[in-house]
């Protein structure tokens, strides 16, 4: 089978693109040929060109991975379903339960409003966002099969988009095969936060979080350190309030945190396993953007609990997202989104009883096993055979 791969690819650094590039290797060794037509190409008016100049009669099939915040994949499947409409289309939504969220171009005056400071420029993408769900609709109701990394997020994706059962189709997010390692002496206890730095993170939570619980803790003050880890490029930390690394740097200080927190920033991809074995747990503490409330409700999952899967670590995250559901198996727990009490609670209990991150270790090993990429692959090929079988009931 050959399939053509619509997704961003590294050297681009975001999650979607480390992903798409473990996804395209994996089907490769499961024997399904990838093409990548828009590798590279970022300007929309030559995506446009390449769409038309290439020939998509020579691919089975196109997937595309939507999310992100781009725009490419989805105007690229709108130009396949119209001008191929026999071949069949899917695309992994890494977003759910929306496939774009926003409109790449607004339309006059709304376009007026973008030039404004804010909220204007969201009053904007809210006043377009009934023109944005019917474009999502269409395109979604022309795909053959849609594919979600969490079962919540499928159920919501086929409510938003109007979608029967059958086209909604779950698959986990995929891990490496790792060597399994033991875990490092629990003292210190060491915490990492693993993902890209930039506001809305909830980092600021968590180093609230560790400073509540270690007031509550002081005699255990020496035994916990906290990692910091994560890409760090400037057009994600610097923005109109200022550089974000370096403010977390004074709130680290203002909370009397100086010489618990150590920094990996910009982590090479061949360090990240070893960085993450390094840990006893990772801690997610997300928050749900409150503008993206009014557009839906993201449920989604993490390339960081892939990681932790993969590594053998168990999470402490918070409820954003599909992020209960990725942790039911047993592999970590999770708390209200921005309840830094909930968080310092849990931080406080592994203080005091540090044994439980060994089960979490245990539980996300076995989950590790369960999503390798080959098998992931797998599923995958097996759908795109689906898909090429019969049409879109």
């Amino acid at each position: 089978m050959r399939i053509a791969l619509l997704a961003p690819l590294p050297p681009e650094q975001t999650g979607i693109a480390d992903y798409a590039e473990h996804f395209r290797r994996a089907l490769q060794g499961e024997g399904v040929e990838v093409l990548t037509p828009l590798a590279g190409i970022l300007d929309p008016a030559a995506q446009l060109r390449r769409l038309h100049s290439f020939d998509w009669n020579r691919v089975d099939l196109v997937h595309a991975e939507l999310g992100g915040g781009r725009f490419g994949e989805f105007q690229a499947l709108n130009y396949l379903s119209t001008h191929y409409p026999q071949l069949p289309l899917t695309a992994t939504v890494h977003d759910p339960e929306r496939l774009i969220w926003r409109r790449a171009k607004l339309f006059w005056p709304l376009t007026l409003l973008e030039r404004l400071p804010q909220p204007m420029p969201q009053a904007a993408a809210l006043l377009a966002n009934p023109l944005t769900l019917h474009e999502e609709r269409r395109l979604a109701r022309r795909l053959t099969r849609v594919v979600t990394l969490t079962r919540l997020g499928g159920e919501c994706l086929r409510r938003r988009m109007g979608l029967s059962a059958e086209r909604v189709v779950h698959i986990a997010h995929g891990n490496l095969a790792l060597a399994a390692a033991p875990l490092p002496p629990l003292e210190p206890l060491r915490l990492l936060y693993f993902g890209f730095i930039y506001r809305g993170k909830g980092i600021e939570d968590l180093l609230q979080a560790l400073a509540q619980a270690l007031a509550a803790q002081p005699l255990r003050r020496q035994q916990v350190r906290l990692t910091l880890a994560g890409g760090s490029a400037p057009e994600l930390t610097f923005d109109p309030a200022g550089n974000y690394l370096e403010g977390l740097r004074q709130r680290i200080g203002e909370l009397g945190l100086d010489g618990l927190i150590d920094w990996q920033l910009d982590l090479p991809a061949t360090d990240i396993a070893a960085t993450l074995q390094a840990h006893h747990v990772m801690v997610l503490p997300y928050r749900e953007s409150k503008k993206l409330a009014w557009l839906g409700a993201m449920r989604g999952t993490s390339g960081a609990l892939s990681w932790a899967n993969a590594c053998g670590r168990g999470v402490i995250t918070s409820n954003a997202r599909a992020f209960a559901e990725e942790v039911a198996a047993g592999n970590g727990v999770t708390y209200a989104q921005g309840n830094v009490e909930a968080l310092a609670e849990h931080l406080q209990q592994l203080l005091v009883d540090p044994q439980r991150v060994s089960q979490w270790g245990e539980r996300a090993a076995q989950l590790g096993l369960q999503r390798q990429w080959p098998t992931t692959a797998r599923k995958f090929a097996e759908m795109f055979q689906a898909a090429c079988g019969k049409s879109a009931q």
